[in-house]
């Protein structure tokens, strides 16, 4: 992708097949850089175990991994100060992108950036170009996570403001890099219809947990049902709250949320909502290994979504993989790329709408065996449905950039 470099594979061709014994240099450095806690991202943390074994990992974040043997560089909490959202404001609706991109905080962060010395960089979202300009013959691989030009599409400020910027982040960086992955397919496609470029789809998928389904005994009347992820506006969550009103006494709803910057504030909404239905309960935080495990003693995972933006269109979720690997009956909207994989393995219902009637509809519908069969289904879906499954796929592009050739384009300097 690099330009000058001749060639490019990633562009609309497939990934090569592996031979069956991959080999791979112990001695190589991968770097992994992403600004936020490491420790709660968990496309990072499977990154991190899924490499380990095969390459000298490094991580550079808000915060470390905890992950013993991987060596952390710390990236400050930079502060802006008022003139600096000033300079930043200007620089975007100026569309001085570079200088709006390129600010103390960012030059701050490629001076530690510059000091890590590794063969392949996997770059995180935002840090791109902070890759592409320390990487010092490093090859550079973009997890673009999500479609960026498609974050916060239900915003209007958002969409006068910074829409623009992250439409010129994809077009002028991401051709630099010298691999892609991104969760879904029709993510992937669009970021080829833009770039040119066709990203390796990695999913959110979690890690394989060894465990048996709790299969409902006929004497239990009771359908438990649980949610959990962050508590953000956009995606709309009183939906589901609004869900419970549709369904009978048999149903009940654990939504375990976690909040960040501004959103307390839509948690007491959500709550406020709730009132009075003792069948909603709000619970705290489970630490991120043991959510499979937690959710396991409930019936279904629920996730009502709303396609309010393309990313969400195109979801596929943490949580969603966590239901089935919780071994839960999973009962979602009619997103495509969610309901392709509960059809295929006829593992949970798909509402035929987003109205949260029409979900109510497909739940009142069942009863004990028809919640253990699809229980048994999630339990034979996760042996696929699962990050090692992605493991082939990344170590397999990471050993193809390292055998490419060429510099990097001159916006990378």
């Amino acid at each position: 992708m690099r330009s000058g470099s001749g060639c490019c594979p990633l562009r609309s061709r497939k990934l090569a097949s592996l031979p069956e014994a991959l080999k791979i240099n112990p001695i190589k450095t991968i770097a992994i850089m992403m600004l936020s806690d490491l420790a709660s991202e968990p496309r990072v943390m499977r990154q991190i175990s899924l490499l380990r074994d095969h390459y000298q990992v490094i991580v550079a974040g808000f915060q470390g991994p905890g992950t013993p043997g991987i060596s952390f560089t710390c990236l400050p909490r930079i502060q802006s100060s008022s003139r600096d959202r000033i300079y930043s404001a200007i620089y975007l609706l100026s569309r001085q992108y570079e200088r709006y991109y390129w600010n103390r905080r960012m030059a701050n962060y490629l001076d530690r950036l510059s000091a890590i010395r590794a063969d392949v960089i996997l770059a995180h979202d935002m840090t791109l170009p902070l890759a592409l300009r320390a990487a010092r013959g490093a090859k550079v691989i973009f997890d673009a996570h999500e479609y960026f030009p498609g974050q916060f599409q239900d915003r209007l400020l958002w969409r006068l403001s910074v829409l623009k910027f992250n439409s010129y982040f994809c077009k002028t960086y991401i051709p630099q890099a010298d691999g892609m992955i991104t969760v879904s397919k029709g993510i992937a496609d669009q970021y080829e219809k833009d770039t040119g470029i066709r990203p390796v789809v990695c999913d959110n998928a979690a890690s394989y947990v060894d465990i048996e389904p709790g299969f409902k005994d006929s004497s239990d009347k009771t359908i438990r049902m649980i949610h959990h992820g962050m508590a953000i506006p956009s995606r709309k969550l009183e939906s589901m709250i609004d869900l419970m009103r549709h369904l009978d006494e048999r149903f009940s709803l654990d939504m375990v949320l976690v909040t960040g910057s501004g959103t307390q504030s839509y948690l007491e909404k959500l709550k406020g909502m709730a009132n009075g239905d003792s069948r909603i309960r709000f619970l705290p935080p489970v630490p991120m290994q043991q959510l499979v495990e937690f959710s396991s003693q409930y019936d279904i995972g629920l996730y009502l979504l709303e396609p309010n933006s393309f990313n969400h269109l195109h979801a596929l979720p943490n949580k969603f993989f966590e239901f089935i690997q919780a071994r839960l009956a999973v009962a979602i909207g009619p997103l495509p790329e969610m309901a392709r994989i509960v059809r295929q393995y006829d593992c949970g219902v798909v509402s035929s709408s987003f109205d949260p009637r029409s979900l109510a509809e497909r739940l009142m519908a069942l009863g004990h065996e028809q919640i253990n069969y699809y229980k048994s289904q999630s339990h034979k879906a996760a042996q696929e449905m699962c990050a090692e499954r992605n493991k082939e796929k990344l170590l397999g592009l990471i050993e193809q950039v390292l055998g490419q050739s060429g510099g990097k384009g001159e916006a990378a300097r």
